[in-house]
C-alpha cells in the first residue's frame, strides 16, 4: 500500500498520478501529490516504478502501516531500483536468478 511521498525529492511530474490505476492520488497545490484514497491503493508498484527521482515507497502489505514515519529510508524507491529502472541501474532482467535453461534441442512443437 502506498505509504509515502518525499517531498522533498518529488519534482511535481504528476507520474504516479497518472500512471496510478485506482487514482489514489490528488494533485496539490505545491506540485507534491498528495495520498488522498490510501484505502483505493492495489499495491501494484506502479506509482513508484514510474517515479523518476524515486520519491515514493510502496509497502508490500495491502495494509496501511500503523506509523509511516517508521519507514526506513533507504526503502524509498528500491522497488524501482530492483527493476533497473533508472539511469545507470543494470535492468533487472539481467540480474535475475532463475534455474538454468536446457540446452540442445529444442522440443517438438505441437502441431494443429
Amino acid at each position: 500500500m502506498i505509504e509515502l511521498v518525499l517531498a522533498e525529492a518529488c519534482i511535481a511530474c504528476d507520474k504516479c498520478i497518472d500512471v496510478c490505476p485506482t487514482s489514489v492520488f490528488d494533485r496539490s497545490e505545491s506540485g507534491v501529490p498528495e495520498i488522498s484514497r490510501h484505502s483505493d491503493c492495489q499495491t501494484c508498484f506502479m506509482c513508484e516504478a514510474y517515479c523518476p527521482t524515486d520519491a515514493l515507497y510502496v509497502h508490500p502489505e495491502s495494509t496501511p502501516l500503523p506509523d509511516p514515519r517508521i519507514i526506513d529510508r533507504q526503502h524509498v524507491g528500491r522497488y524501482r531500483e530492483k527493476l533497473g529502472w533508472g539511469r545507470g541501474r543494470e535492468p533487472g532482467a539481467r540480474l535475475a536468478i532463475g534455474p538454468e535453461l536446457p540446452k540442445g534441442q529444442l522440443p517438438p512443437r505441437l502441431s494443429r
